[in-house]
Order: C-alpha cells, then structure tokens, then sequence
C-alpha cells in the first residue's frame, strides 16, 4: 500500500476496527490497548492521505463510533467496578447511619486482628 492508495487503507482501517469490535465484544482489554499503536499509525497514514480521498474512507466513521460506545461502555463499567470496591473497603473499617432519633451514628466494621509468628 503506497500513500496514495485509500481503498488498501480502507481494507486495512476496517479489519483493525472489527478485531477491536470483537475484542471489546469478548471484554479483551488487554488486544483493544496492543492494537493502539496500529491504530495510531494508520490514522496517520489516513492524514496524509488528505482530503481527496475523504470519500473512499467516510464509511469508517460510524465503525470507529461504534467501537467508540463500546469502549466508553467499557470504561464506565470499570469505574463503576472500582467504586464499588471502594465502598467495601471502607465498609470494612466503619460504616456512618442514623439512629431513630436522627443522630448520626457509627458502627464499627470487621476488623482484621492478625497474629504474627515470629520463629
């Protein structure tokens, strides 16, 4: 493929997007960031290309958009994932309600009493 050829690029920017689709699909986060590097490098090669040959490769876009909601999806479960582990950590510690006179109260949370051997 020479600079010059937008169809190439166009076959080459869609087979990349379908293994991102499909390792977003199958929750592979780790293919979707090594496949980083080859997207950067052929969405240089797509710049370079300019603007004549923006009609070969239009139809890419809602391609990358749909990958795009996939990984925000992603993402989004991931930070709700970490919020939630959060909150059972400092549950483990201690955990503020209110009593029925509307007082605020703290409950103390499982300790962890640990037992060092020393030999």
């Amino acid at each position: 493929m020479t600079l010059h050829d937008p169809d190439g690029l166009h076959q080459r920017i869609s087979a990349l997007l379908a293994r991102e689709r499909a390792a977003l699909l199958s929750g592979d986060l780790h293919a979707v960031g090594a496949l980083a590097g080859e997207k950067e490098a052929l969405a240089a090669q797509l710049e370079r290309l300019g603007p004549e040959a923006f009609a070969a490769t239009q139809s890419l876009g809602e391609a990358a958009r749909r990958n795009q909601a996939l990984l925000d999806g992603a993402l989004q479960g991931i930070r709700l994932a970490a919020a939630r582990l959060s909150a059972y950590r400092r549950l483990h510690g201690a955990m503020e309600t209110y009593d029925p006179q509307g007082r605020k109260t703290t409950i103390a949370g499982i300790l962890a009493h640990k037992v060092e051997r020393r030999a």
